[in-house]
This record gives structure tokens, sequence and C-alpha cells, in this order.
């Protein structure tokens, strides 16, 4: 594999694993009936909507997966998503203990 087609390679696994991270998010919110988009805007005031939270938000159904808190953390953590974690953390705090 040349270098070309392996950073092209490894630019697409990223992104392929960044929508996986958006949509573990998107599916979280929708399990604990919170909205993903307003969650992601307390995060990251100043930025735009993101193209691919918004295609999942689109894309999400109503089929429970469940989603660990802690994995979630971990997951929005491991993109660099700090800022998003925090919130995410923030509303864990909230909900009802089960």
């Amino acid at each position: 594999m040349n270098n070309e087609n392996r950073d092209e390679y490894i630019i697409k696994k990223y992104q392929q694993d960044e929508e996986v991270m958006v949509q573990l998010f998107v599916q979280w919110c929708t399990n604990h009936q919170l909205d993903p988009a307003e969650l992601y805007q307390r995060a990251y005031p100043g930025q735009l909507q993101s193209p691919v939270l918004i295609a999942a938000i689109e894309q999400s159904d109503a089929a429970e997966l469940e989603i660990d808190h802690e994995t979630l953390l971990d997951v929005l953590q491991m993109f660099g998503n700090d800022d998003l974690a925090f919130v995410v953390s923030e509303e864990i705090v909230k909900l009802p203990k089960k």
C-alpha cells in the first residue's frame, strides 16, 4: 500500500469510526429522552451543527440499543470530545437511578 492509499484509508477509517461514535451518542440521547442537538450545542456553543450529527439524528430510529454511560463517555473522550463528555456527565447525574 503506497503512502497516498494508506493516508486515504486512515482518514476513511477515522471518519467511519467517528460516525459510529456520533450514532452511539444519538442513540444514548434517544434512550434517555434527551435532545442530541441541544447537548451538542451546549458543549460546543460556537460551532455549527455537525453534518455527521444531523445525519445521525435523521437516521436514528426508536429501537432501543442499551448503551452504558461509561462506554459512551469513554468513546467520546477517545475522539477528543471532552466538552461533550462533560455535558453528558452532567445529564447522567440528572437521570433517575435504575
